[in-house]
């Protein structure tokens, strides 16, 4: 019997080791798998590459596991938003790096790596810095630039609904790139808002299936970032805070 349900945040992500490629769903706060990154905050594998939109707000989420010391590389598209406290300082004092990607660019990578496709071509930053050192070719008279698809050790991402066989559904934009995230990791961890039995999810609603999904926890009343932010919460490691959560 197929059953991808995991006792906790904590068991799914014991396996993320130091110096592994994690790829976090999320456009801001909308599909962010807070409590996920909260469990991998705790677990402590550090020297990690972390693809994401940008680099978190406030003092949780993803900005706590940076802040943390847990990230070597960030590889995004909005390293700095209203809310980002901790990425660009680390940043300035050089001690975490930072390959910015397009947001088209860095979805389409995403996605090339999880069809198998290992580079493709774009106009997308031709003529820019951030074609630097990057192979340029002509077609049709234009010049694209060659972009690599992106592919991760692990994938966390937040789905509205899920089946214990990992056949999932997103809450409107907040699927935003959890789909291409877990096509592209080789293992593809998530929190869902609600469990429901095989079969409830039509087939033709299925957005990611459970191909693609190897744990499931069900988290039925996630943290906004939003609000932590609002209230000014710092999400420190279990260790640090005297008690388990």
């Amino acid at each position: 019997m197929i059953d991808k349900r995991v006792a906790s945040c904590a068991s799914a992500v014991a396996n993320i080791k130091d110096g592994d490629t994690i790829m976090i769903g999320g456009f801001g706060e909308a599909g962010s798998p807070i409590e996920l990154i909260h469990a991998l905050i705790d677990h402590g594998a550090k020297n990690l590459t972390v693809v994401n939109n940008n680099t978190g707000s406030g003092r949780v989420g993803l900005a706590a596991l940076i802040e943390n010391g847990q990230v070597a590389k960030m590889i995004c598209s909005y390293p700095r938003t209203a809310n980002s406290l901790v990425f660009p300082e680390l940043y300035r004092s050089g001690k975490i790096a930072l390959e910015l990607v397009p947001q088209g660019t860095l979805a389409e990578r995403i996605r090339a790596g999880g069809a198998g496709i290992p580079a493709f071509f774009t106009k997308t930053s031709v003529g820019t810095p951030l074609a630097d050192g990057k192979e340029l070719r002509n077609f049709e008279g234009e010049n694209y630039v060659m972009e690599r698809g992106l592919k991760a050790d692990f994938a966390l991402i937040k789905a509205k609904q899920a089946d214990r066989y990992g056949n999932l559904t997103f809450n409107k934009t907040a699927r935003n790139f959890a789909p291409i995230m877990a096509m592209a990791a080789k293992n593809t961890l998530v929190q869902t808002n609600e469990m429901v039995e095989l079969g409830a999810i039509d087939a033709e609603n299925v957005i990611t299936p459970g191909i693609f999904v190897n744990g499931i926890i069900e988290v039925s009343k996630p943290q906004q970032e939003s609000q932590l932010v609002k209230d000014g919460v710092v999400y420190l490691p279990i260790k640090s805070q005297g008690a388990e959560k």
